[in-house]
């Protein structure tokens, strides 16, 4: 018999159930990341909306007093204007733009709430193919205030609302999805590989964005606004949401008695014979809050699960509920902070380094995706590190200590020449990037597959949507304060983003000192 072929040999190395969770990762993936790719084009478009023609305008201006016996006949091209796009171009820009961004994210964190509770309570894929094509419509709608000479700010203003509200049907809905296929033995990896679409959606969002900036604004939004239509469609066509939906075999963790986050319909409860496992001191809080030998404690407002077809009659968890689990409160309040200095560099990096850096619009947006290529490296140690250390909250501590200081580096350095500013991006990108991505998707999914819920589900989308909501609190107050202080100078935007930083660590504090004492008085059960 002759032998199959390399490939052939390859794809049949793999399971049915490996293949399929391998689409699954991909899909999601390319899915959130259209929803990043079309967030990013207003703060490429930022340098085109404002520009900076004081010294030239007075000379036009003088010119045009000369000759404007001449020319009052001409028409000056609608879409054209010498400092920018009205009603961007007066000298309170910095403030209309950062509405712009309050408009979008306020939206954003008030809807994130909302979207949990909901995404709990409809089909998965209905629900991001829902939200996905009415962002794109949003998205659109913006860019074609420049096709119909729209130079009213409640248009555009209403246009980042209504896209921000919809938007949040995107992060609750994935997560849940890849909490469902993937179980907890390596999720810090998975996830932090998996995460790195965050940063893909900003590169490509930026080169698709910086692509028309100069030439047609309004493409680059109309673009964006089209691809995450298009994946809105593949997601109905596609999106698997439960192994069992398909019948394949669920994740087991390789020490836990029960199946994860309802990747399987029953729990097996087995009682604890080894007596001296009985007696180790266990803190309630901390009972496998974040690693996987923890012991089940009680059930935090959700009803029993049931065997069989279980997982639909499972009752969603309330609010309250979620906000009992041990460690919710303390990362959310931890990632309104990390998400308020990520954001303030997603929508306020190009024009930073427009005004630095002396460059254009194009230029400073290709310029500005080497942070995000610094974050997809600090997601994916961070989750490494959580993983082999089991200590999430530790790992998000040690990399928010560093990104303080880094962040005053960068803002002294940064003004030192394009090479400095290079190295300091993809830096400052790891290590501000890195606890935001960890928080965001195994944190999230540990909490929501927390033991209390007794396989319940249907929690982890309201206790993503609880700490992503809070987060992007922090995401909405990043931007406009950034608005605010830059008049005064870009020195006083990092000493904002450096506070930022020790709040963040400071409410993980409780949470590394219990898991270091877990961890000593884990050591000093197995000495005796």
């Amino acid at each position: 018999m002759a032998q199959l072929p390399p490939g052939i040999r390859f794809i049949t190395s793999f399971s049915r159930d490996q293949w399929y969770r391998a689409f699954i990762f991909s899909l999601t993936f390319l899915l959130y990341a259209s929803f990043h790719l079309s967030r990013k084009p207003i703060s490429i478009v930022k340098g085109e909306l404002h520009k900076h023609c004081a010294a030239s305008h007075e000379v036009e201006l003088n010119s045009y007093k000369e000759y404007a016996g001449q020319i009052q006949s001409v028409k000056k091209p609608s879409n054209v204007s010498q400092c920018g796009w009205e009603p961007f171009d007066k000298n309170n820009y910095k403030q209309l733009l950062g509405a712009l961004d309050y408009s979008f994210l306020c939206a954003y964190a008030v809807g994130m709430y909302l979207s949990g509770l909901i995404g709990e309570r409809l089909p998965i894929r209905y629900y991001l193919t829902v939200g996905m094509l009415a962002s794109g419509l949003f998205t659109a709608m913006f860019g074609l205030g420049y096709f119909c000479n729209i130079h009213n700010l409640w248009f555009y203003i209403m246009a980042q609302i209504a896209n921000g509200l919809v938007q949040t049907t995107g992060w609750p809905s994935v997560v849940t999805c890849i909490g469902n296929w993937f179980g907890k033995g390596r999720r810090g990896l998975i996830m932090g590989i998996w995460n790195s679409h965050t940063s893909v959606g900003n590169i490509l969002g930026s080169l698709i964005a910086a692509h028309w900036v100069s030439t047609c604004w309004g493409l680059s939004f109309v673009v964006p606004g089209v691809i995450i239509a298009v994946m809105g469609i593949v997601c109905f066509l596609f999106l698997i949401e439960h192994p069992k939906d398909i019948s394949c075999s669920c994740t087991l963790s390789s020490t836990s008695k029960a199946f994860l986050n309802g990747a399987s319909q029953f729990r097996v409860l087995m009682p604890n014979l080894n007596t001296k496992e009985t007696s180790k001191p266990q803190d309630p809080e901390m009972q496998h809050l974040l690693t996987d030998n923890e012991n089940s404690s009680t059930s935090l407002n959700s009803s029993t699960v049931v065997m069989g077809e279980g997982r639909h009659r499972t009752a969603a968890i309330s609010f309250l509920g979620a906000l009992r689990i041990p460690g919710v409160i303390e990362f959310s309040l931890c990632l309104l902070f990390a998400k308020l200095v990520s954001y303030t560099f997603l929508f306020w990096l190009p024009l930073y380094i427009t005004n630095v850096e002396h460059l254009d619009a194009k230029r400073a947006g290709d310029l500005s995706t080497l942070f995000d290529v610094g974050g997809i490296f600090g997601g994916i140690l961070a989750g490494l590190i959580s993983d082999r250390l089991e200590k999430r909250a530790s790992t998000c501590g040690t990399m928010l200590l560093l990104a303080a200081p880094t962040l005053y580096m960068f803002s002294a350095v940064s003004k030192m020449g394009l090479e400095a500013t290079i190295v300091m991006l993809l830096v400052s990108g790891a290590l501000v990037n890195g606890p935001y991505a960890l928080i965001t998707t195994a944190v999230s999914a540990d909490l929501g597959t927390h033991k209390s819920l007794k396989g319940n589900a249907r929690a982890l989308s309201t206790v993503t949507a609880i700490i992503d909501g809070t987060g992007s609190v922090g995401a909405a107050l990043g931007p406009l304060l950034a608005g605010l202080i830059s008049p005064s100078g870009w020195n006083n935007v990092f000493y904002m983003l450096m506070m930022a930083d020790a709040c963040a660590l400071l409410f993980l504090l409780r949470l590394i000192q219990k898991e270091l004492r877990c961890n000593a008085d884990h050591t000093l059960f197995k000495e005796h």
